[in-house]
């Protein structure tokens, strides 16, 4: 296939150049014109309500990856990948309900400081140390391969070349102070990136003859949410048991999806807040994956399914439309490069540099190694985003849920059992972050790179071996505690976990009508 840059016109790249100048523009305001004092507040002052914190939650969810993948998905396979969607309304319903109320009240503002409060410092600084691997794999490497995985199509050069190219482009925006720019207008963006596909599915609905056509001109399995334990993509029993592993560490682990709910004005904004990106996330099957679904009936036999969503993209829109679009996924992801550096930087300076190696560091010291943090990111981001490529017999959307689920075991087990088990030993639980992190990568790495699954039959579905690393570790835990002698449990939290905020009755019938909802759609979409 021909690289999409040979389907522009002249609009298109006098579009692409006026956006980019224009972001330029913003970010030099943005860097060199005046300052606040008050900007770096961290929570947002606990001022967020609930609308800020679903659109916030949705919009660092949502990204130009998730394009790509879901369509991929729905071009081969049809709506299975909704379950990815629809599914983590149980785990956002265990965020609000069981896990925000515990993290509000011990009012913390990271993930590694409540556990640290409830195991010591010890247990803060492993948590810090897999936080900073988890940034490293899954926000910036994921970041960048998603991004020269686009690159590579809109230019058709080699993925090293795409990474590289990303980088280098995110090292300008930094340097013009674009990053800023780029926070500055993201909503908009990705507002224009949510109005895009829908426009996408409007058009090609039109241009299939209608809903009743695209329905019907597609295999009826393609309306199926659950699929039989016998398909080998997507067996039902593998998203049932899998899926939790990685919900339960992203939507209620994750610092970047919980920081909004740490921020809000008051628990029950935090509570509504997260209820209302269960209801964001009914638009994923419109937004996301019905376009791979009618890009197959318009434009079946194409080479990589991962194409999808561009094929899309450039043949239903209309000159000027193409490049404003491809510059528009470019930026966001030039964003998510850009914040995953500052956080990487950020952890890596405050919770381990000051804490633990240089505690009288200077401010000039600190930029230092903040900086040296951004660079030796750049370039393991770059090396593992290649490695991703490398990954043989695995589509876009199984790379993303893969690589999360080796990430995620060691996350949901001590969190899980720190919230639900009062007697979870300090022991169980730096033994499961260090040891059984590694455990985790490991098998991770074998899976991916070195027994692969397209050569080696003997391993069971990704999502089935993540809820398998998953139970081994829980079990390793239980049994620690359970022998530990004088186990330390809860150091500071005590009084806390004794004065937990009330969830409000607007807030139970909430996530129960939404519950309601999410069956029905279950029903419907399973019965036939």
């Amino acid at each position: 296939m021909n690289s999409i840059i040979n389907n522009l016109k002249l609009l298109d790249f006098v579009i692409i150049a006026a956006y980019l100048f224009v972001l330029l523009f913003i970010g030099y305001k943005a860097s060199f014109g005046k300052k606040k004092t008050d900007e770096t507040l961290f929570l947002a002052g606990n001022s967020l309500t609930w609308s800020s914190i679903g659109l916030n939650m949705w919009g660092t969810n949502v990204g130009p990856s998730m394009l790509l993948a879901f369509a991929s998905i729905g071009y081969s396979t049809g709506i299975v990948a909704g379950n990815f969607e629809w599914y983590a309304f149980v785990f956002l319903m265990l965020l609000a309900l069981v896990f925000a109320p515990r993290y509000i009240a011990a009012k913390v503002t990271t993930m590694p400081e409540f556990m640290g409060n409830r195991y010591g410092d010890s247990t803060r600084t492993i948590l810090a140390w897999y936080a900073l691997i988890k940034i490293l794999i899954s926000w910036l490497s994921l970041g960048l391969f998603a991004g020269g995985f686009l690159v590579r199509q809109i230019l058709g050069i080699p993925m090293w070349e795409s990474v590289i190219v990303l980088v280098a482009f995110a090292g300008l925006f930094a340097f013009m102070g674009g990053l800023k720019a780029i926070a500055k207008v993201n909503v908009f963006q990705m507002i224009l990136l949510i109005a895009v596909s829908l426009a996408l599915s409007i058009l090609g609905v039109i241009k299939v003859g209608g809903i009743s056509a695209m329905y019907h001109k597609v295999p009826s399995h393609f309306w199926n949410l659950l699929h039989p334990a016998s398909d080998d993509k997507y067996p039902w029993y593998a998203i049932l048991l899998g899926y939790p592993v990685s919900a339960v560490a992203f939507f209620c682990t994750d610092q970047a999806m919980v920081q909004s709910v740490l921020g809000a004005k008051n628990l029950k904004q935090g509570q509504l807040g997260v209820n209302f990106i269960g209801w964001l996330k009914l638009l994923s099957l419109p937004l996301f994956i019905i376009p791979g679904i009618l890009c197959a009936i318009l434009f079946p036999g194409l080479s990589d399914p991962n194409l999808a969503y561009m094929t899309m993209v450039t043949n239903l829109f209309p000159s000027g439309m193409n490049g404003l679009i491809i510059v528009v996924l470019i930026a966001v992801l030039v964003g998510t490069i850009g914040s995953s550096l500052n956080a990487l930087s950020t952890v890596f300076t405050t919770d381990l540099y000051v804490k633990k190696i240089n505690p009288n560091a200077t401010n000039q010291q600190i930029i230092k190694v903040g900086r040296i943090t951004v660079v030796a990111g750049c370039v393991f981001a770059i090396g593992v985003a290649l490695a991703i490529d490398n990954v043989k017999g695995l589509n876009l959307f199984d790379i993303f849920q893969s690589v999360l689920g080796f990430i995620a075991p060691p996350l949901s087990v001590v969190f899980l059992l720190s919230v639900f088990w009062k007697k979870t030993s300090q022991k169980a639980v730096n033994l499961i972050l260090s040891f059984g992190s590694a455990f985790s990568l490991g098998i991770g790495v074998l899976y991916l790179w070195i027994l692969t699954p397209d050569k080696y039959q003997f391993w069971p579905h990704y999502l089935v071996l993540s809820f398998l690393i998953f139970a081994f570790l829980l079990l390793i835990a239980v049994v620690t505690t359970l022998l530990d002698k004088s186990p330390i449990t809860n150091i500071h939290a005590a009084s806390d976990l004794n004065n937990l905020p009330k969830t409000s009755k607007q807030v139970k019938i909430l996530w129960a009508v939404l519950g309601a909802v999410m069956v029905a759609l279950y029903l419907f979409f399973n019965g036939h």
